[in-house]
């Protein structure tokens, strides 16, 4: 069987026979379509040709001309080497579906002479009738599959309008039979679900979810597709199932369509689509409300998408930050009042734990110097207080509240081992009736069966061993009663500066209450000024004193170094020890002085040590005036007292220096012989105490 246009020329060289369908899913399931055009190769041998290439590789790949086409590429280079001598395709729909690649390739073929076949006739086109009639087939086949298109288009987005459209739904989520939405009905996926959403609320973080179901164990429902059919499969949780969960408003009982976009660019000439871009809400094409039941409700869910976004870090245009951890109370809180911007937080010390709050913006952006910039100790503490003033009266129903939040998680994660425990006998029975239908005889059968009976049973023992596990460790941490809450509610500071107190738990009560902090520094009065935004729209200032430029709260008291440099030389260190403890001044750590401490400070200072030869020798202390006037040295200080022994000290509480000429005048001697010579009544222990308090004086 022959045709005039194949001339013997055109038969010496190659046909092609060019094979393809448009998606994935007619691969799978239209397979006479296949058959059809693999049929081909057939009818080129049968018109004469000999050498026969079959060219398959865009099976499954659109011909709009928006995705990459390597069968098609391969097929234009075949042609341009000329030695091709006949294109074959079913109908001109299956070598392209737009204009530009369809008469890229009529072209091709005129050049080379060569035909194009499909199942009407054989075409030239280097013959005008010819040329005409292709191109009117590619104009109908192009006209074709945009009708197609746009009809298919109109019908989608009107059924999604409607919230009838069957889109693929998330774990937890069924279609019924009558075409609605439905819950899982296992129960287990259900409480799975529930649990997410109620530590969301709780924690106020994804990944904070994530850790506790990981560290509890607890794992999450997934879809599965195991041949085709579609299952649950339980796994410990990943961060995208967490974020899935939390962001899919279907759980919110509301039927959303057209939350992604696909975009189109020109690359190489060419027309490339990429799908999957998000959205703004305002422009997704469906979003229907309460169209079916759901897990948590609509202002739940705005509450939980508002969290999320506060969690945002370090992205572009992201709100002040969600309580994240790490050591400042007022992270992604505090703003610059001079430019506006917000300040960072940076660490340092030997273990990160000195915190400062600086403004770099101007340093960033202009490369000038920072606005301000401030220690974070006294700044947070300040308004830590100004929090704890705040909530003081709703302690105790906050502290009560806690109580019935925990019993409620207790009974949530104890729900979901029992559901565990449940569903792993209820496959072990599975197995077990497995097991006793199969054939003794065949026991290779049997024996599979039976491992796999015995792997149930085993993980029935292990789910059972951890409730029993959960219920011992739930006794061992009974939960506080009322009257401990109560006691406890009363004394808000300690249990807010009690280092077991999670920061993460501090950093979201403030956020709470406080929506924004604008800081500034008044240099003249060396004061942080802070604007506190409440949450209620009310404004309040705080001024906390600013820490001179190479001070901390560790530096030593003024007074002290002063009282230091009034006695050093003259005095002994544990003798100025002693004063400084008598005038109750402590080290800059909050200690008691020794005399170690008081050489440290001494030789930092640079101040000289005592040396007896600079002491004047016309002066004694109080007890060698005491061993002369033969009277005890609580008797010399009323002496002193009553101005008849003339006496100073350097400072309040030293020791006293009493001149050495003043003791042998007859006013002290007579005085000195009254006391002697009186009747003595006992002392009493606090005199004692004070005697040798100063005896060493």
């Amino acid at each position: 069987m022959s045709h005039p246009k194949l001339t013997p020329e055109r038969l010496l060289r190659a046909a092609i026979v060019y094979v393809r369908q448009s998606t994935p899913s007619q691969v799978t399931h239209h397979v006479e379509s296949q058959r059809r055009q693999y049929a081909l190769e057939d009818r080129a041998r049968e018109l004469g040709f000999q050498r026969i290439t079959v060219i398959d590789e865009d099976l499954g790949r659109t011909g709009s001309g928006l995705v990459d086409r390597p069968g098609f590429q391969r097929l234009a280079a075949e042609v341009c080497t000329g030695e091709v001598g006949a294109v074959f395709c079913l109908e001109a729909s299956r070598l392209a579906r737009n204009g530009r690649d369809w008469h890229h390739l009529i072209e091709l073929c005129g050049m080379v002479s060569a035909v194009v076949v499909d199942m009407d006739g054989v075409y030239d086109p280097n013959l005008i009738n010819d040329r005409l009639l292709l191109g009117l087939k590619g104009t109908m086949s192009e006209f074709e599959a945009t009708l197609i298109r746009q009809r298919s288009f109109e019908a989608i987005q009107q059924k999604a309008r409607r919230g009838e459209l069957r889109i693929p739904v998330p774990v937890g989520f069924c279609w019924s039979l009558t075409g609605k939405i439905e819950k899982h009905p296992d129960q287990r996926v259900q409480q799975a679900i529930q649990l997410v959403l109620e530590k969301m609320s709780e924690l106020g973080s994804m990944r904070q979810v994530l850790i506790w179901l990981r560290q509890n164990n607890v794992c999450l429902p997934a879809c599965s597709f195991d041949g085709g059919e579609s299952g649950i499969i339980w796994k410990l949780p990943l961060y995208q199932n967490i974020q899935a969960i939390l962001t899919n408003p279907i759980y919110a009982g509301a039927y959303a369509f057209g939350k992604t976009e696909t975009r189109t660019r020109i690359v190489d000439g060419r027309a490339r689509k990429r799908s999957g871009f998000r959205k703004p809400r305002s422009q997704w094409t469906v979003l229907i409300p309460n169209h079916h039941p759901g897990y948590l409700s609509w202002e739940e869910y705005e509450r939980n998408q508002a969290m999320i976004a506060a969690n945002t870090h370090m992205q572009s245009g992201a709100e002040p930050k969600a309580g994240r951890g790490g050591r400042a109370l007022l992270s992604g809180l505090l703003r610059c009042r001079r430019c506006g911007r917000m300040l960072y937080v940076s660490y340092s010390g030997p273990r990160a734990t000195v915190v400062r709050y600086e403004c770099r913006g101007q340093r960033l952006d202009c490369g000038e110097g920072g606005c301000i910039s401030f220690g974070g100790l006294r700044v947070d503490a300040g308004v830590a207080n100004e929090v704890l003033r705040a909530i003081e009266g709703n302690a105790i129903e906050a502290a009560l509240e806690a109580a019935e939040q925990m019993q409620r998680q207790r009974q949530e994660l104890r729900r979901s081992i029992e559901l565990e425990v449940e569903q792993a006998r209820y496959e072990a029975r599975l197995a077990a009736r497995r097991y006793e239908a199969v054939d003794p005889e065949r026991r290779l059968v049997a024996a599979e069966l039976e491992a796999r009976w015995n792997v149930a049973l085993q993980k029935i023992q292990e789910l059972e061993n951890k409730l029993r596990e959960f219920d011992d460790k739930s006794q061992s941490m009974p939960i506080p009663d009322k009257q401990t809450l109560m006691s406890l509610a009363q004394d808000m500071p300690a249990i807010w500066n009690s280092p077991s107190t999670d920061m993460r738990l501090k950093q979201r009560i403030t956020r709470i209450l406080i929506r924004e902090i604008v800081a500034d520094i008044d240099e003249d009065k060396r004061e942080i000024v802070l604007l506190i935004h409440w949450a209620g729209g009310r404004h309040s200032e705080l001024r906390l004193k600013k820490s001179e430029t190479g001070k901390h709260r560790h530096c030593t008291n003024l007074d002290a170094i002063e009282v230091i440099r009034k006695m050093a030389g003259k005095f002994r260190d544990e003798h100025i020890a002693a004063t400084l403890n008598r005038l109750r001044l402590r080290t800059g750590s909050d200690n008691t002085w020794n005399e170690n401490r008081v050489y440290s400070v001494r030789h930092r200072l640079h101040l000289s040590a005592f040396d007896p030869n600079q002491c004047d020798p016309g002066e004694v202390t109080l007890k060698e005036a005491a061993e002369r006037l033969n009277l005890s040295p609580l008797s010399v200080r009323h002496l002193i007292e009553r101005k008849i022994l003339p006496a100073q000290q350097v400072v309040e509480c030293a020791p006293w220096q009493i001149p050495a000429a003043a003791l042998d005048s007859e006013t002290v001697k007579t005085e000195a012989a009254k006391i002697r010579n009186r009747i003595r009544v006992p002392r009493t222990h606090s005199c004692d105490e004070q005697e040798s308090m100063f005896s060493d004086s």
